[in-house]
């Protein structure tokens, strides 16, 4: 599941916005994350994505958090509890702090990123859950691009741009950091597209992203996500293929939007 977050993980330089327009606290995005089964598409989890205000002794922040958790039934057999939160200035999207929880069918894994970005450094701590219960930790001290961001704090980002400034077929390579280490993202605009969903028909700019050097994502033009066209620029459908399979993510619900 923690993959679903990173294939809906997109990221243009189209006439990049230097403010933030777009993200108010108080927004929650509700989705399903379905997965292709036996040739049929199931619904086995829930994604949520939503902000709030956060204060602190010097300043005020904007907290970014999503979770993927799956529906009950499907908890015997494979449970998923993931948290991904970043904390970023609420003028320019830029990230202070980054923390990711991963709980899957056993397995636990926490990641927490410190941003200097004046340095373009990371102090980054892993924390994984070993076979007898017990806890180890790694720290590392990286060194990232200028414009590497967490997961969490691009997915908002991208709705801060001015896509519709871009041409058609319009692509570019940017990256994320996961996992310790920076990925390179291909990112092409392929069209505008009306698509129903469950909040109304929506006019989406419809996108493709691959990744270089990683094995998350298969195949070209097999991995798909639709932006609304308009001042809120919402994720509502993504289409993924991964090496064993395909999904999908559809909203289900958008409130306490900007515009």
């Amino acid at each position: 599941m923690s993959r679903i977050l990173l294939i809906i993980t997109v990221l243009f330089s189209f006439a990049v916005k230097g403010q933030n327009n777009t993200i108010a606290a108080g927004e929650k995005l509700t989705f399903t994350a379905s997965y292709n089964m036996s040739g049929l598409m199931t619904d086995l989890a829930q994604v949520t994505m939503e902000t709030n205000e956060v204060k602190t002794s010097k300043a005020t922040l904007l907290r970014l958090r999503c979770k993927a958790q799956t529906y009950s039934k499907w908890d015997n057999f494979f449970k998923i509890n993931d948290i991904y939160e970043t904390y970023v200035n609420p003028t320019n999207l830029i990230p202070y702090l980054h923390k990711r929880e991963i709980n899957e069918g056993g397995y636990y894994k926490k990641m927490q990123y410190n941003f200097d970005r004046g340095l373009n450094k990371v102090k980054s701590v892993k924390t994984k859950r070993r076979k007898d219960g017990t806890f180890w930790s790694e720290n590392k001290n990286l060194t990232i691009g200028s414009k590497t961001n967490d997961i969490v704090t691009t997915i908002y980002y991208i709705r801060n741009l001015d896509i519709h400034k871009a041409a058609i077929g319009s692509s570019d390579n940017f990256t994320i950091l996961f996992d310790n280490e920076e990925t390179s993202m291909k990112i092409t605009l392929l069209s505008k597209e009306t698509i129903s969903t469950n909040i109304g028909k929506k006019e989406c700019y419809k996108l493709s992203i691959s990744l270089n050097n990683n094995d998350i994502l298969s195949g070209e033009n097999n991995n798909l996500l639709w932006l609304t066209a308009d001042a809120n620029k919402i994720p509502v459908y993504a289409k993924f293929k991964v090496p064993v399979g395909n999904g999908e993510l559809k909203i289900q619900s958008a409130t306490g939007l900007k515009h």
